[in-house]
């Protein structure tokens, strides 16, 4: 393992380049998946259809087709995205869809009678879903959700076919110079299992400090 020691800056730069696409795929991902639990929820029935189908398409293709559409197939149309750009579109895309159930499962948690007393109070549909849903719905969410973000931190091992210097890539380059397999595998298991952890101590930390508040 004392390669790994020696190239242990060169795989914390990789475990930079996982985390980073990681966080900002959760927030665009937390975004899309919101906007369309909603559409799903409120909207008319073209915006629903087009939802559910979003919806569907997604969860039903691999993300790593997803990953080489956004960075090769789009590329026929003039759209070029650089590596990271386009790691992170994919799977603010993949992961959004699966949030979107989240969200929409939570919201429809939360008794109507929550919502119906909220109208009496002449509270309007945003000051509801704002005051009264949202703050439930999210502790509802938080447990599925973390598993959702564990399950894409590990996903971004699926950016390398694409040259993304993220962990595995990084591994793979320094096998290429070494000649040796088993070192830098254990390696970065290992790095993925400390990020997996901590992720799971932070939400873990929410989710308890949700459930007092409400």
């Amino acid at each position: 393992m004392s390669l790994v020691w020696d190239n242990g800056l060169f795989l914390l730069k990789g475990a930079y380049y996982t985390l980073l696409i990681t966080v900002i795929s959760m927030i665009f991902g937390l975004l899309i998946g919101i906007v369309v639990a909603l559409a799903r929820l409120k909207g008319n029935l073209p915006i629903r259809w087009l939802a559910r189908a979003y919806v569907s398409v997604i969860r039903g293709t691999p993300a790593y087709v997803q990953i080489l559409i956004v960075y090769f197939g789009l590329v026929d149309y003039g759209i070029t995205l650089g590596p990271i750009t386009a790691a992170c579109v994919a799977l603010s895309i993949n992961v959004g869809a699966y949030l979107s159930e989240t969200f929409r499962g939570a919201i429809l948690a939360i008794p109507k009678g929550q919502t119906e007393a909220a109208y009496a109070t002449g509270m309007t549909s945003w000051q509801t879903l704002r005051r009264i849903v949202f703050p439930q719905a999210a502790r509802v969410a938080i447990a599925p959700m973390g598993n959702t973000f564990i399950g894409m931190l590990k996903e971004t091992a699926l950016v390398s076919v694409i040259t993304v210097t993220e962990l595995v890539r990084s591994a793979q380059l320094l096998i290429a110079q070494y000649f040796v397999n088993m070192p830098f595998y254990l390696g970065i298991a290992a790095i993925y299992w400390v990020m997996s952890t901590g992720f799971s101590a932070i939400l873990h930390a929410i989710e308890k400090r949700l459930s007092k508040a409400y």
